[in-house]
Order: C-alpha cells, then sequence, then structure tokens
C-alpha cells in the first residue's frame, strides 16, 4: 500500500511539472515565436553550428576554428600537432636505426654502432634498452597526436556553440559592497544578480 502511494504521488508530482512549465521560445530565420502568439525580431540560432565546425575541424585540423571566425586558434592547432607528428616521425626513424643495429649484431654482421676494427661503441643491451624507449615514445608521440586530433574537434563545436549563447547585458552578475547601516566601519561583500524582462 505505502508503495502505491509513492508511485501515486511520484506520478502526480511528474504529471504537474509539465503543467506549470514555462513556454519555450523558438527562432525561426530571424524571427522569435514565444508560444503561439508573439513575434518579435531576435538572432538566429543556427543548430547546425557545432556539427559543421566539429566536421571541418575533423576534415582539416583547425578549419573548423576558422569556421567559428577564431583565426588566432588555428596555427596552435597546427603547431601542436605538427609538434607531436615530428616527434613520432623522429622517434620512429630513431627507433628503426637501432632496430637494423641491433639485427645485425645478433646476426653476427658489422653495423653503424661497430667500428672496421671491430670495436662496438654501443653494447647489445644498450641497443636493446634504446630501442625499448623509442618505442615507448613513438607511441606516446601517437597517442598525443590522436588525443589532440580529438580535443581541437572538441573545441571547435563547443566554441561553436557558446557562440550563439546570449551574451546580453540584462543578464549580469556582478560583485559589490553592500553596506550595513548597523555596521558602517566593515563594509559587507555580496553579490547583486540583475535579470531585466
Amino acid at each position: 500500500m505505502l508503495l502505491k502511494n509513492i508511485i501515486f504521488v511520484l506520478l502526480l508530482t511528474l504529471l504537474s511539472a509539465s503543467i506549470f512549465g514555462q513556454k519555450d521560445s523558438v527562432n525561426v530565420k530571424g524571427l522569435k515565436i514565444k508560444g503561439d502568439i508573439k513575434i518579435e525580431k531576435g538572432g538566429v540560432y543556427d543548430a547546425l553550428a557545432p556539427s559543421k565546425a566539429a566536421f571541418y575541424s575533423a576534415i582539416f585540423p583547425g578549419m573548423g576554428q576558422i569556421y567559428n571566425k577564431k583565426y588566432w586558434k588555428a596555427p596552435i592547432v597546427w603547431a601542436a600537432m605538427g609538434t607531436s607528428i615530428y616527434y613520432y616521425l623522429d622517434n620512429n626513424k630513431e627507433y628503426k636505426r637501432y632496430r637494423t643495429a641491433y639485427k645485425l649484431r645478433k646476426n653476427g654482421l658489422q653495423d653503424e654502432f661497430t667500428l672496421d676494427d671491430g670495436t662496438e661503441i654501443i653494447s647489445l643491451t644498450t641497443l636493446e634498452t634504446a630501442q625499448e624507449q623509442l618505442s615507448e615514445n613513438r607511441d606516446m608521440s601517437l597517442l598525443t597526436t590522436v588525443i589532440l586530433y580529438v580535443l581541437q574537434i572538441v573545441e571547435a563545436s563547443v566554441n561553436a556553440h557558446l557562440l550563439q549563447f546570449n551574451t546580453d547585458d540584462n543578464l549580469s552578475f556582478k560583485p559589490t559592497f553592500v553596506i550595513d547601516p548597523i555596521y558602517v566601519e566593515a563594509p559587507k561583500v555580496g553579490l547583486t544578480i540583475k535579470y531585466n524582462f
């Protein structure tokens, strides 16, 4: 019986929430429609802007930032991705170099780290250690590149979404000093929230 009463109260609460809900406003090609009656001039909300920015960033890194007209962010994206790609290629080249020398030495042939008289500049264990370290560095550079690629897509999408956010002066949040008439010598810090209809 108690369970039925709880379910009834929850159901009643959910149904009453839709009755007292606020009417939403929708922007359609420069016209702001509130409910079914009022039409006002307002900004245009482009619902596809975040997905377009993400698409452009996925096609070519930095293009979503350019689409959002944040031109200064594109060189940062290119520099970050270029740096991580450079380190990936450099570590991969060095890994192959040490790997080739290790294979030649294991087969009893002369490698680039062995002099003509048979003196080894780098030992076999050092070649193994260098391979492991360079392989790890290469993998971390690849992971960094992938993370930067995904982050620049997310940043372009979020930025395109936030560009359409209402930043009108009617919405403000300002810290102010509140003077207490009883204790004038010690001002109190408070917050003023201003919202104009």
